[in-house]
């Protein structure tokens, strides 16, 4: 088959992995033909791209496609997705994250490309953005959805909100799992104690992660706060921030007034194969972002054999199951947030036995060669 996948940018990601992956599966076990469409990288969060990462996937770069809304750009930009998918002449379309989704979906309904598809990473409209936002972004995936013969949703979760919304019809839905590379995950505790030596953590030390951009809606100020009660309640408790971006600053200004220097370490921007030796480090996971479609953190964690604390928010419940393989809190809760950080901090057996059920449960679902193939019978099943 002819594949062409369109994402407005490829940083360091979630759904750029997954698209990542998704095109070399495709060139690699299936000898399809396959095209990445995508725009610049810009920003903290890093280039997934650079480095050889994109390895031999084929790619056509846009200038013009960027992920602000820009009138005179955003028609510039379908005009370029049109003319380039137009030249591949792809028997599928294949888009992700929302500026890019609306341009190739629509850029490919007019081309008539058999096979339009479109993942829902996670929702562009929340109840966090002003009104006048969210019902705009909202029309424009209902716009979308017209353009296009099936929605992949990374969770249920999505599939609930969207057509909730009313953006399309629950059938016009199917969920894929976002794929990952889960070998790293599970010989991840290979390198435990070298890097918990790097990091300065001793034997004694519970260390609690946090894998996300320092960026707004990601919760940090939520953690930082729950942990002024987890470490007067458990001082060998150490936190483990692994990412970068604009709030850097202002968080470690909050970590200084609560006077928790010593119980914080920041890794910056890793780039990506340094994510399971760092979890390595870890004792257990958490997540307290308000909005994602399904962090790729929480199976990530799993596989590693991590427990992971939880935000209940979008599809988190779908793999952190309360009892099972980790503990669900209410969004904003701190109380409840510190409550489960300390149970876990000191109950060595209760992580081992939650992170065992956790890589024994999710393992097989993440595989990123589990995605694609469901994936390729998505385009075949429309083809």
């Amino acid at each position: 088959m002819r594949v062409a996948h369109v994402i407005t940018r490829m940083i360091v990601g979630g759904a750029q992995e997954n698209t990542l992956l998704c095109c070399q599966d495709l060139l690699r076990d299936y000898g399809d033909d396959v095209l990445l469409v995508t725009g610049p990288s810009p920003g903290p969060e890093g280039e997934l791209l650079g480095q050889g990462r994109g390895g031999e996937v084929p790619l056509a770069l846009l200038p013009c496609l960027r992920r602000a809304i820009d009138p005179w750009r955003d028609v510039a930009s379908y005009r370029a997705i049109k003319r380039v998918l137009g030249e591949f002449r792809p028997d599928v379309v294949h888009t992700h994250s929302a500026k890019a989704g609306v341009l190739g979906r629509r850029a490919a309904w007019a081309l008539g490309v058999p096979v339009i598809v479109h993942t829902v990473h996670g929702a562009p409209f929340h109840p966090y953005q002003p009104r006048i936002a969210r019902a705009l972004f909202r029309y424009c995936e209902a716009y979308a959805a017209r353009y296009c013969h099936v929605l992949v949703s990374v969770a249920d979760a999505m599939t609930d909100l969207l057509a909730g919304a009313g953006v399309a019809p629950r059938e016009k839905f199917v969920t894929v799992s976002s794929g990952m590379n889960v070998e790293p995950f599970l010989r991840a505790d290979a390198h435990r104690e070298t890097v918990r030596r790097e990091l300065g953590f001793s034997d004694q030390h519970v260390v609690v992660g946090k894998v996300a951009r320092l960026f707004h809606l990601k919760g940090h100020e939520f953690l930082i706060k729950a942990a002024r009660s987890v470490v007067a309640r458990c001082p060998h408790v150490r936190f483990l921030l692994v990412g970068d971006g604009l709030l850097r600053d202002a968080l470690l200004q909050q970590i200084a007034a609560a006077g928790l220097q010593e119980y914080f370490h920041f890794t910056g921007l890793v780039p990506p194969e340094r994510i399971a030796p760092l979890m390595s480090a870890m004792d257990l996971l958490v997540h307290v972002s308000l909005r994602e479609g399904l962090a790729r953190t929480l199976p990530q964690a799993l596989i590693a054999g991590k427990p992971v604390v939880s935000y209940d928010v979008d599809g988190a419940r779908e793999v952190v199951i309360p009892g099972q393989t980790g503990f669900l809190v209410p969004p904003c809760e701190v109380d409840q947030l510190t409550e489960a950080i300390v149970t876990l901090a000191g109950d060595a057996d209760l992580r081992k036995r939650l992170g065992s059920r956790g890589r024994e449960r999710f393992t097989e679902q993440f595989r990123h060669q589990t995605m694609t193939r469901r994936l390729r019978e998505i385009y075949q099943l429309h083809f």
